[in-house]
């Protein structure tokens, strides 16, 4: 059974940090491309970050681009989202994603609030 967990939520003041992580475990997590995604409220869900298999590429929403940072660590089996410089905007429910075999699977999400 797949599963994907996040954590490292929290509330923080803009222009702080915070790390995100997301543990996985039912799938060969080195195999596959990895994702985060964030819904604001009210809002659709966006995808913020991507990274490839081996780590080796990258990309970014432009709206995080430059204060994010995503990585992963496949012995660990564990997506990570680096997020410096926080604005309000960033506030949403942060997910990590996996697309298998034509099926997204997601996690519960984890909340981060920028506020001061």
């Amino acid at each position: 059974q797949v599963q994907l967990m996040e954590s490292g939520g929290g509330l923080v003041q803009p222009g702080g940090s915070l790390k995100l992580s997301c543990s996985v475990s039912g799938f060969t997590f080195r195999y596959y491309v990895m994702r985060w995604y964030r819904q604001a409220p009210g809002k659709e869900r966006e995808l913020v970050a991507s990274i490839t298999r081996d780590g080796g590429y990258r990309n970014y929403s432009a709206s995080v681009k430059g204060r994010f940072t995503i990585s992963r660590d496949n012995a660990k089996n564990t997506l990570y989202l680096q997020m410096n410089s926080l604005k309000p905007e960033d506030t949403g429910v942060y997910y990590c994603s996996v697309d298998r075999d034509s099926v997204t699977s997601w996690g519960q999400g984890t909340q981060l609030t920028v506020s001061s």
